[in-house]
């Protein structure tokens, strides 16, 4: 009696699972996953009567706390800089509104010295960011 040898062997690697652990690796980076949004100064903002929300893409926020802090998209600035920053943001896109955040106990004095930093990077489109009254 002779045996026959089988040398023929096939390799494959199963996927019959693969659809669940690609499933179970998207639901684990979605639950971890950790979006930043803008955090800025912790600043009081003044009260107003009404507001109006715009894009996100289309604004720009600026911060300053009672200290006189300043940031722009999370990069603390000199008040001397900021013409510089705003120039080059306004470049990028010249229909951005910049939304200023200013704590309701800054003297107007400091206010007007970034006013005048704004008109100086030629960003005229200006919102000033407060919080609507509830009654």
């Amino acid at each position: 009696m002779r045996f026959k040898r089988s040398l023929s062997t096939k390799g494959s690697i199963p996927t019959g699972s693969m659809g669940d652990i690609v499933f179970l690796l998207l639901v684990f980076f979605m639950a971890t996953t950790i979006f930043k949004l803008e955090e800025g100064l912790s600043v009081t903002l003044p009260r107003a009567e009404s507001g109006m929300r715009v894009p996100r893409e289309r604004v720009t926020h600026v911060w300053m706390n009672a200290r006189g802090e300043i940031t722009i998209d999370d990069r603390f600035l000199m008040v001397s800089s900021v013409a510089n920053v705003l120039t080059q943001k306004m470049r990028e896109n010249p229909q951005l509104i910049v939304g200023l955040n200013v704590d309701s106990s800054i003297p107007y004095e400091r206010i007007d010295d970034l006013l005048m930093r704004l008109r100086e990077a030629n960003a005229i489109n200006v919102s000033f960011t407060n919080q609507v009254e509830t009654r």
